[in-house]
């Protein structure tokens, strides 16, 4: 293999170890030695405004875009060839010039939680406090808890995991995905269920942006694409898309693929947890299908809550 391959990631311990899994993988698949990976592959760090504001809610300063700004205007600018991301974390619209083709095979997709105080969120004290930054998770615990405190609760995974042995919260609930990546299972108290808990749009996929016109690194990543991945967290952002979905909605969807068809489950909840819409549908597990798919779960969703829930819940947040 000829050209390099300049990998942009946030500096964080999870995206730096998914910026190492991709550089494996892009070993793997062109014939690159190990002890080749930081001269062919070099991870650029690149710091975003999701990481230097560490004292607000994210729905509070600007949503999914914080963690993705700076990283793609050095694909732009051709400062990095490639960037890797936490779809979960990306916004659904692209910048015009940029490309997201490659997504890898999906991790768990289940939330995580993670408590010294009770064995499941059912087992917690009345009143205790839960710690979580996602709206959705937020909601979520709510509609099930109405009496649990949740507080905002921000910061990376070794950080969050020291507020809670400090007692800062009673309990808190994290990605299985970046849990498992980090090698840090032994943590979990319980997985939840998607049914109890449904997961962030593309959450536990990672996904790998380049600039829309560079044809060769598009032809040296489409190896580490893995389809129903692909398929599954593109029919969960469509419905996000049409939900006008952010950081600033709470949103849960989550797609299967089995065989030649795709089923789509999903929930829009008010932060409080006071309403919560779900819906559901199948469709075939083609892009074409993913796309159709979860914009047709959305739109169902949008009309079964109706324009007034959407009104009182953009003046909620």
């Amino acid at each position: 293999m000829q050209r390099t391959i300049r990998i942009g990631t946030r500096g964080s311990q999870l995206a730096l170890t998914q910026a190492r899994m991709v550089q494996a993988l892009l070993g793997k698949a062109h014939g690159v030695f190990e002890v080749d990976f930081d001269q062919t592959f070099p991870i650029h760090v690149i710091k975003t405004s999701g990481d230097k504001i560490q004292d607000r809610a994210l729905n509070a300063i600007g949503g999914k875009g914080l963690f993705t700004k700076e990283i793609e205007e050095a694909l732009l600018s051709g400062e990095v060839d490639i960037a890797v991301h936490s779809m979960k974390d990306m916004p659904t619209q692209l910048p015009d010039g940029l490309a997201l083709d490659c997504m890898l095979e999906r991790a768990d997709p289940r939330d995580a939680f993670i408590s010294d105080k009770a064995a499941s969120v059912a087992e917690l004290p009345e009143g205790a406090v839960v710690g979580s930054t996602s709206l959705r998770r937020q909601a979520q615990l709510k509609a099930l808890r109405p009496d649990l405190k949740v507080v905002t609760y921000r910061g990376n995974v070794d950080t969050r995991l020291r507020k809670l042995k400090e007692g800062e919260v009673d309990a808190t609930l994290l990605a299985m995905a970046g849990l498992t990546r980090l090698g840090l299972t032994h943590e979990v108290t319980a997985a939840l269920s998607v049914e109890d808990m449904i997961p962030a749009p593309a959450q536990g996929v990672i996904g790998i942006e380049r600039r829309a016109e560079d044809t060769e690194i598009a032809d040296l990543l489409a190896p580490l694409d893995h389809l129903p991945s692909r398929l599954a967290a593109e029919a969960e952002r469509a419905l996000l898309k049409v939900l006008d979905g952010s950081c600033r909605t709470p949103i849960g969807a989550y797609a299967r693929v089995a065989g030649d068809q795709m089923r789509l489950d999903a929930v829009v909840l008010m932060p409080d947890g006071s309403k919560t819409f779900r819906g559901a549908d199948e469709g075939v597990a083609t892009l074409e299908g993913a796309l159709a798919l979860g914009e047709r779960v959305g739109q169902d969703l949008r009309a079964e809550a109706g324009e007034a829930f959407f009104k009182q819940l953009a003046e909620a947040l």
